[in-house]
């Protein structure tokens, strides 16, 4: 039964609606009910064998003469509708009325709409879902793509709250949503917490967008003498520091943190709380505050970001880089950006932090002497120089550098390398050294660069964005590392192939990996030669002899 009516005959009303414009207006084959050959009172029922046979239902070929369907107009559109308007009332009146009646023979011309709405098209069935359990439903939803995390949990409160406990990673824009507690319920598993947008007080609706490096926040066209973030942008430290420690309080494995303005008091309680801490990254902190992390004996990998300019300036001197090396000593990577210091601070770091296998300094500080310090860092294995103006304004003597011996990758990018003193002494001190990428260095000539050749045990070179680098460098160097087995020199435009040497040629042929894309502008060209295109009127624009 099906609103009040057999299966079968619903089946076939409704297979009748489909076929048929309007049910009250059919067109009769011959042998219809109509015809003088047929006899009136036939059983034309919905129920009998011959029902279907004795309606026409194909358009004469007259309307449709290629076979094509004719496209609805608008009275077949209104007829549609009303027939469905029909059915749907039937249904209604087969589904209310009493066992004891007998359906009613004449259809009405028009279905009583007040009923008809209060019909429920889509009876509200149970919650299957409800049946499983939640480890379930959090099997089955860690199953699907993380672009269908947001639709799922829209679905009802309970898939809102299973969903969030899939999170582990957040970045929080609103303040409001630590203090108020929201994102706990809402997230309660997260182990990766980024706070830095949230810790910024900046008018969302100015449209403007200002990216440094690693942060991006909306600003106003007003610019102080301190940059685009005045001084009241930041939140104060006690607003910091409650924050932390409610995370402190409801995230206790937390291993990753990014967080802006805090000061010793919250990171101390992050330091009792989550013994799991293994990665934090610190915006806009001092020295001292760098002391309340001396408690997370498992951290691992520290981003300290004291100075960027136009937006804050923190200091994180030798004092700092002291404390942050006494209380973890199983550092393995270390980020400095826009931090000061020098050998001292450096030295702290290599004797204590014996773990510590890659260091990278982005826009440093430092005053001269600090390459010096590099040599106390024993188990080293990568250094990163990013954007830096000079390497070290006053390396010393040689003599007194001292060298990194295990020492595997150098990396120096949108660096100013013009200084042949520091650049000597930066290949002193990681002469073992097995890699070296040069990306986008300015005033990287020719006698600059050769002062590499002092590291002899190279085996990967690879040169971008180099564009005043020319052949005769690159050789003074290439053929001095007699372990070179790969070799990449992309966009360094006053190298060219007409000029490559034999030995040079020679050394090409024997090595594992060559990637040569020195000139654009050559490549291209070598590439179109004999197309015709790039020349004036060419092939495409020969005037035609007729």
């Amino acid at each position: 039964m099906l609103f009040g009516l057999d299966f079968p005959e619903t089946f076939k009303l409704f297979f009748w609606f489909k076929k048929t414009p309007n049910p009250y207006k059919m067109s009769r084959s011959p042998e219809s009910p109509n015809s003088p050959k047929t006899n009136p009172s036939a059983n034309l029922s919905p129920n009998s064998d011959h029902y279907h046979e004795n309606l026409d239902l194909k358009p004469p070929p007259s309307l449709n003469p290629k076979g094509r369907p004719r496209a609805p107009s608008s009275p077949d559109i209104w007829s549609k509708e009303q027939a469905l308007k029909h059915v749907i009332c039937k249904m209604q009146q087969q589904f209310q009325r009493p066992p004891g009646n007998t359906p009613s023979t004449f259809p009405p011309s028009e279905p009583d709409l007040t009923s008809f709405q209060s019909l429920s098209l889509d009876p509200n069935s149970p919650d299957h879902t409800s049946l499983l359990s939640d480890e379930l439903l959090l099997r089955i939803f860690s199953k699907l793509p993380i672009s269908q995390h947001v639709s799922k949990s829209l679905v009802c409160k309970r898939w809102l709250y299973l969903s969030g406990r899939l999170v582990q990673s957040l970045k929080v824009t609103d303040w409001s949503f630590i203090i108020s507690g929201r994102v706990f319920n809402r997230f309660p598993n997260l182990t990766d917490l980024d706070l830095v947008r949230s810790g910024i007080r900046t008018p969302r609706s100015s449209g403007i967008l200002m990216t440094h490096k690693t942060m991006t926040v909306h600003v106003d066209t007003d610019f102080t003498p301190n940059g685009f973030l005045q001084e009241t942008a930041l939140l104060p430290s006690n607003s910091v520091d409650q924050g932390l420690k409610m995370i402190a309080e409801k995230y206790p494995t937390l291993q990753r943190l990014v967080a802006i303005g805090a000061s010793e008091e919250g990171l101390l309680r992050i330091a009792e709380e989550c013994s799991t801490l293994q990665e934090l990254e610190l915006h806009c902190c001092g020295d001292m505050a760098l002391k309340g992390i001396s408690g997370i004996k498992n951290l691992q990998v520290v981003k300290l970001i004291g100075f960027i300019d136009g937006f804050y300036n923190s200091i994180v001197s030798d004092i700092g880089l002291t404390l942050l090396a006494q209380g973890c000593r199983r550092l393995v990577k270390l980020e400095l950006c826009g931090c000061e210091g020098s050998y001292d601070g450096i030295k702290a770091i290599g004797q204590c932090c014996q773990m510590l296998e890659e260091l990278s300094l982005r826009d440093h500080r430092m005053d001269g002497g600090w390459l010096s310090g590099l040599s106390f860092c024993g188990n080293l294995k990568t250094l990163r120089l990013k954007s830096c103006k000079s390497i070290d304004n006053s390396p010393g003597a040689d003599e007194h550098l001292g060298s990194c011996l295990t020492l595997e990758e150098l990396h120096l990018q949108r660096c100013q390398i013009r200084d042949k003193q520091s650049f000597k002494a930066l290949c002193l001190v990681c002469q073992n050294v097995r890699d070296i990428i040069l990306q986008n260095c300015w005033g990287l000539e020719d006698d600059v660069f050769s002062i590499a050749s002092i590291c002899r045990r190279v085996t990967l070179l690879s040169l971008e964005g180099c564009s005043l680098l020319t052949i005769q460098g690159l050789e003074s160097v290439v053929l001095s590392c007699k372990e070179l087995q790969r070799l990449r020199v992309m966009s360094c435009n006053n190298i060219k192939d007409t000029e490559v040497t034999p030995e040079l040629a020679t050394l090409f042929s024997m090595l594992k990996e060559l990637k040569w894309r020195p000139d654009s502008r050559s490549l291209l060209s070598s590439n179109l030669a004999g197309t015709g295109i790039g020349k004036k009127g060419g092939r495409f624009f020969k005037r035609s002899k007729d």
